[in-house]
């Protein structure tokens, strides 16, 4: 009886060994050369003007997390702030061009935002009061935020027809609102113009031919009144979604060094709604698709606007509001985590996240501030990636997505590797292309020779490689409990979750040999520290 039973559970146990396939490969990274380079504080996240009353789908996501009302004395948020050494932050979103700044002459009366059948997105026009503004730049300068401040690009404008507005912009409330920052002392990273008002917009559309002329006379303010200063904020625009058209208009009617950072909006998961949001999450097809629009913007730039960065400057994945149960998970950081290594690739100087908090697609819960997974995401590629972007190449499937840059702070190179496939571990030899190189080259020279250059090649080092032991750093990202839609990331076999006094955990990697091979489990994510590695592109 003993026996059956052995060879029953022997045989029950034999699809779960087969569903795990094994597949072995390379990685080779080329350390010689940059292909592109980011901003070092390149990971950004936005605080949105959405009220509590937003809704989408018959859910409310947004609680009280806008600008105008955020629980900024909440002790877990300016510790998830903090974390981040300098974190950049983009006040922003689709109220943006219908807030009115109680300050200086205003004409018009100013209210909070209510709900109104004919108002643009369905919201009246909306009110920062300057007492609240103080409490905001309090706020960012004892966590040391790096502030991007989105204008309203609508004010003094009229409807023409449909979503299309026209008229001179009025600059009148801006430039008031600017002057009482500088007598603050308050320090503005960068000012941003309008939000989502380019190509046919969200809600409203703005020609592009008078955008460049309003942005022209926005730099003269700036330049009027940040002169003699010892810091200018840069000028960010159009802050909306890709028009090729649109956007090439928008650099040759502004001209030379007016735009200092050209951003654009990105979701390319569609509705938050969608049903099939996990399975386009984990489809390396439809996530290479995003890489047509960062090539398009980078092509307009070279070739129109040589003298302006490209930023993304609002990414939730999927929009209104994000895909509840799903933007807020574990398996949100495939798709996020993609997007920031295939950003970089494409000279993007900046990657805005939709949201710090509010709605389903914040870093944080928008009701207890706690940490969502992507925040440690996040946290883990603002410490880990530095700002070069080296050329990666592998032999894998497309299920398994790799970047490589520059390690943050050190010597070295940090990996960061993706397996979306459900059922393939993937042991990967990590090589260096320089080696690579000296191997074919010293090929040709002699037997032994050869011999020993292969012995280098698999060493992760370079060509100052010993036979003493060296180690690499790796961090592994998994699920709790191996549920992809879990809202606890685990971080090589350990939940991520607050201290007890609400302090962010330690993320602490484990240590392995540098010439064992990189074991990448099925619907695993992971970020590798090769501190030895020679890459002169490093410096």
């Amino acid at each position: 009886m003993e026996f059956r039973l052995i060879v029953f559970l022997f045989v029950a146990f034999i699809p779960a060994i087969l569903a795990e396939d094994i597949s072995h490969g390379t990685i080779v990274v080329d350390g010689t050369t940059t292909v592109a380079q980011t901003d070092d504080n390149f990971i950004c996240a936005t605080i949105d003007w959405w009220p509590h009353d937003k809704c989408d789908y018959k859910q409310c996501p947004w609680h009280y997390t806008s600008v105008t009302n955020l629980d900024l004395s909440h002790p877990f948020l300016a510790k998830a702030v903090q974390a981040f050494n300098h974190l950049r932050i983009r006040v922003g979103g689709s109220l943006q061009d219908q807030v009115l700044y109680n300050v200086g002459n205003l004409k018009f009366p100013c209210h909070p935002f209510r709900k109104m059948k004919d108002g643009l997105f369905g919201f009246s026009k909306g009110c920062l009061h300057m007492e609240r503004w103080d409490e905001l730049n309090h706020f960012f300068n004892a966590t040391g935020v790096m502030l991007t401040f989105g204008l309203n690009a609508l004010h003094g404008r009229h409807k023409i027809k449909r979503s299309l507005w026209g008229g001179d912009w009025d600059s009148s409330n801006a430039q008031d609102v600017m002057k009482y920052t500088i007598s603050k002392g308050y320090q503005i990273d960068s000012w941003e113009f309008g939000n989502e008002l380019s190509g046919n917009g969200v809600g409203a559309h703005v020609l592009a031919e008078q955008y460049g002329k309003d942005l022209i006379h926005l730099k003269k303010i700036i330049n009027e009144l940040y002169k003699g200063s010892q810091f200018k904020p840069s000028l960010v625009a159009p802050g909306g979604f890709f028009d090729r058209e649109w956007f090439a208009k928008l650099l040759q009617i502004s001209g030379s060094s007016i735009i200092d950072a050209m951003s654009h909006h990105i979701y390319n998961l569609g509705a938050g709604v969608d049903p099939k949001l996990v399975s386009k999450i984990l489809d390396p097809n439809h996530l290479s698709k995003a890489a047509n629009t960062f090539s398009n913007l980078t092509h307009i730039i070279r070739r129109h606007g040589p003298w302006a960065s490209a930023w993304v400057g609002e990414s939730g994945g999927a929009y209104n509001s994000g895909g509840p149960h799903v933007s807020d998970t574990f398996v949100n950081s495939f798709w996020y985590l993609d997007q920031l290594g295939m950003a970089s690739k494409y000279h993007t100087k900046v990657y805005c996240r939709q949201t710090l908090i509010g709605g389903n697609y914040g870093l944080l819960n928008a009701t207890t501030y706690v940490p969502n997974p992507d925040y440690y995401s996040a946290l883990l590629w603002h410490r880990l990636m530095g700002k070069m972007v080296l050329a990666v190449d592998s032999d894998a499937s497309p299920f398994l997505r790799s970047y490589a840059h520059c390690s943050k702070g050190r010597a070295g190179v940090t990996l960061l590797v993706i397996n979306l496939s459900n059922q393939t571990n993937f042991i990967m030899n990590a090589q260096n292309s320089i080696n690579l190189k000296l191997a074919v080259k010293e090929q040709s020279i002699s037997r032994d020779s050869f011999t020993h250059s292969l012995k280098k090649t698999f060493s992760w080092v370079g060509v100052k490689a010993s036979d003493e032991a060296l180690f690499r750093e790796e961090y592994h990202l998994t699920p709790k409990n191996g549920y992809l839609q879990s809202r606890t990331m685990v971080l090589n076999g350990i939940p991520l979750e607050l201290t007890s006094t609400g302090n962010i955990p330690r993320l602490d990697p484990v240590h392995v040999n540098v010439k064992s091979p990189i074991s990448i489990s099925p619907l695993s994510i992971a970020f590798i520290v090769f501190p030895n590695f020679e890459a002169p592109a490093c410096g």
